[in-house]
C-alpha cells in the first residue's frame, strides 16, 4: 500500500485556464510547493471565457477535466474564475479526485482582510455578473459590501504582452476609478491574468487599498489540501525529469512566448491537444 500511496504523490497536479491567465496560479504552485509535478491546458482556441453562457463553460471545463484525468492527475485546480463561478460545483461532484477553483480562497482572504466593510472585485463579465465573490464573502460576512465591476479589456492587453504601456494603465484608469471613489479598502484580483498588472492597479488605487490575489491564496490552500489527503508529494525532481508539461488547444508558439516570459523556468515546449476529442 506505501508504493501505491507514494505513486499516487507522485502524479501531477492539472491546472487549468481559459488561456494564458492561469499561470499565475501555475507560478505560484510552482513558488510554494516545489514538488508538485503539474500538467497545464490552456484553452487558447476558445479563450476567453468571461463572456460565454454558463453552459457552454461547463462543457469546455468538463471536457478538459477529462483530458486531464486522462494524464493521471492526483487533484485539478480551475485556474479561471469564470470557470471557478460557472461549472466547480458541478464538476465536484462528478469527479473523485480533489478539485478546487481560484474564487474561495480569494473571497476567504478579503473578507478577513477588510476593515471598512467595502470589498472590490475585477474580473470578467462572466466572473462579475454571476456574483460569485459576492455569495462567498456574504456567507462569511452578510455585512460586508461587495462591488463588482467588469473589466473586459485587460485580458486582450495582457495577452498581447502590453503588460507596461501607456494603453493598459488609461484602460486600467477609467475601470478603476469608479471603485476608487466608492472607498474601497480591498480589491480582489478576480481574473487569473490581473496579477500580471498587478503593480498598474496597485498605483492606481493607492496603498490605502489592500490587493488580493486569489492566485497566491490558491497555492496555499492546495498544499494543505494536499497535506490533509496525504497527496503531497515528498520526493525531489531529480534533474530532467520532465516535471511541468503544457498543453493548449491553439498557437501553442505565441502561449510558450508568453508562458517563458512568466515562468522563471521557462518551457520548452507546449503541445496542441484537439481538446473537442475529449
Amino acid at each position: 500500500m506505501t508504493g501505491d500511496r507514494e505513486q499516487f504523490q507522485d502524479a501531477p497536479i492539472g491546472v487549468f485556464d481559459s488561456g494564458v491567465g492561469g499561470l499565475t496560479v501555475a507560478r505560484e504552485i510552482m513558488r510554494q510547493i516545489p514538488n508538485e509535478k503539474i500538467v497545464y491546458f490552456g484553452d487558447t482556441a476558445r479563450v476567453p471565457y468571461g463572456s460565454k453562457s454558463r453552459d457552454t463553460v461547463t462543457r469546455y471545463s468538463r471536457q478538459i477535466v477529462r483530458f486531464l484525468q486522462a494524464q493521471k492527475v492526483k487533484a485539478i485546480v480551475v485556474a479561471c474564475n469564470t470557470a471557478s463561478a460557472y461549472a466547480l460545483d458541478e464538476l465536484e461532484r462528478e469527479i473523485d479526485i480533489p478539485i478546487l477553483g481560484v474564487v474561495k480562497p480569494g473571497a476567504k482572504v478579503a473578507a478577513e482582510s477588510t476593515g471598512n466593510g467595502k470589498i472590490g472585485v475585477i474580473g470578467t463579465e462572466g466572473t462579475i455578473n454571476s456574483r460569485i465573490y459576492a455569495t462567498y464573502i456574504k456567507q462569511i460576512d452578510e455585512g460586508i459590501e461587495v462591488i463588482g465591476k467588469a473589466c473586459p479589456l485587460l485580458v486582450p492587453l495582457v495577452e498581447e504582452g502590453l503588460l507596461k504601456d501607456p494603453v493598459t494603465d488609461e484602460i486600467a484608469m477609467r475601470y478603476l476609478s469608479e471603485l476608487k471613489d466608492l472607498d474601497i479598502d480591498t480589491l480582489i484580483l478576480g481574473c487569473t491574468h490581473y496579477p500580471l498588472i498587478r503593480s498598474t492597479i496597485g498605483r492606481i488605487m493607492g496603498e490605502r487599498v489592500t490587493l488580493v490575489n486569489p492566485a497566491y491564496e490558491t497555492a496555499r490552500e492546495l498544499k494543505e489540501l494536499l497535506k490533509a489527503e496525504g497527496l503531497l508529494n515528498q520526493k525531489e525532481m531529480g534533474l530532467g525529469e520532465n516535471k511541468y508539461r503544457f498543453f493548449v488547444s491553439d498557437s501553442a508558439e505565441k502561449f510558450k512566448q508568453f508562458a517563458t516570459s512568466i515562468l522563471k523556468y521557462g518551457i520548452l515546449s507546449a503541445k496542441i491537444v484537439n481538446i473537442e476529442d475529449y
